[in-house]
Order: C-alpha cells, then structure tokens, then sequence
C-alpha cells in the first residue's frame, strides 16, 4: 500500500490537535508558526513569541499585515483580546524559568532519546543561528520537534546519535513529522501514529533504527 507525506499544514494540525487546553506555547521560526493557525475552535491556547508577546493569534489576513507586529521570525501576526506586549528579557526569563508548557521547535537532528541539533549543520560557511533555542528546548516543560523526517537527499533526520552541534540534551519528548509522530525515551523511539499506508517496520527501514509500538498496544 502506497503512503502520501502530510503536507506542511496537515503536520501543523496534527501538531496543533495535541496542544491541551490552556497551554502556555511558544511557536519556533520556520514550519511551527504554522500551528498557530490550526489551533482547534474553542480551544484557548496561550502563545508566546520570544521577542516579547504573548497571547498570538493566527497569521492576518492578505492586506492586513502590521509590520510593527510581528514574530520572532519576523513574520506579522495577530493579537488576541488581553495580548501583551513586554521586554525581551522578561520574555526570556518566562522562557528560562518553566513558564512554558510547551515549545514546538524546527530540528536539523533528533536522537532517539530525544538530543536535539537544530542551531548549526557545522558546515564550513554556516550562519550559527541559536536563537532563544537553547533557553527554550530546556525551559518549557515539554519540547516538541516539528520537521520533515528525512532530507532533500533522502537521509532520516532522526538518528542514534546527532552529529551536529547539539541544541539541548535528552529534551525532546516528541517528533512531529510529515510520516510519523514519535516519541522520544529513554528507551529509544516509540510510535505514536503513521501516515496511512506506512507500517511501523517500513518506518523502521526508512529511519534506520528500530521503533516500539504505540504504548497502547504495548498495554494490550
């Protein structure tokens, strides 16, 4: 049976379907501001920008855009009624001190323990980009990886051991990709759900490690 990939608004709403009611979330540069967008209706979630907002709402329509309102990754947004705007060090003391429920972050590399490189590839000419990254994948209670699971030349960008240079230890706790949500432990990877047509084992093979079965058929 054939597979078809999520496209980039499909990971974001399977992202977002995850995301509990009153959360407190920060939305990473690149293909996690899309989740703002998917946020299911009637559910409040609280999202933070690390340039010093809280309480985003989706991107604003075509015509809208107020460039003095924008995202970490310069990207213009919306407020929602009782949004704030605040200091950049009071942003990244929310970020550092456990305030955040959840950051949803972009990955070069995960391991299957959950060691994420999401800064720099080491190339020779690379721009380092840490970013808030790093006060990030350790600060919020749970770090979500959000990315397409292998590269443009096929290779799996979950791994036994990144060989970039690394972000954060052992904080990943799940990986949102365009084949398959996992999660990340302390015993290696476990399945949570596939794209439709893709086996656990295939999955495996395309990953190059193996891959526990999801925690309640392990229970069955």
């Amino acid at each position: 049976m054939t597979y078809q990939k999520r496209s980039k608004d499909q990971l974001a709403q399977r992202v977002a379907q995850d995301i509990f009611d009153g959360a407190y979330v920060n939305l990473g540069i690149g293909q996690p501001t899309l989740v703002a967008n998917h946020i299911p209706a009637g559910r409040e979630v609280i999202l933070q920008s690390e340039n010093g907002i809280l309480g985003m709402g989706p991107a604003p329509a075509k015509g809208s855009e107020d460039y003095d309102l924008i995202n970490a990754g310069k990207q213009p947004v919306t407020l929602l009624p009782g949004g704030a705007f605040f200091h950049h060090a009071d942003s990244f003391a929310m970020m550092r001190g456990g305030h955040l429920d959840i950051c949803v972050l972009g990955a070069f590399q995960v391991s299957a323990r959950g060691d994420l490189a999401n800064w720099s590839t080491g190339e020779p000419g690379a721009i380092p980009a840490v970013g808030g990254a790093m006060d990030l994948a350790i600060g919020a209670k749970q770090t979500w990886v959000m990315m397409d699971l292998l590269t443009k030349q096929g290779v799996s960008k979950v791994v036994e051991r990144c060989s970039y240079p690394l972000t954060g230890l052992g904080c990943v706790k799940r990986i949102y990709s365009d084949l398959a949500t996992l999660a990340c432990t302390p015993e290696g990877l476990q399945l949570i759900d596939t794209v439709e047509g893709l086996s656990r084992e295939e999955l495996s093979e395309l990953i190059g490690l193996p891959i526990a079965a999801p925690a309640e058929a392990v229970a069955a």
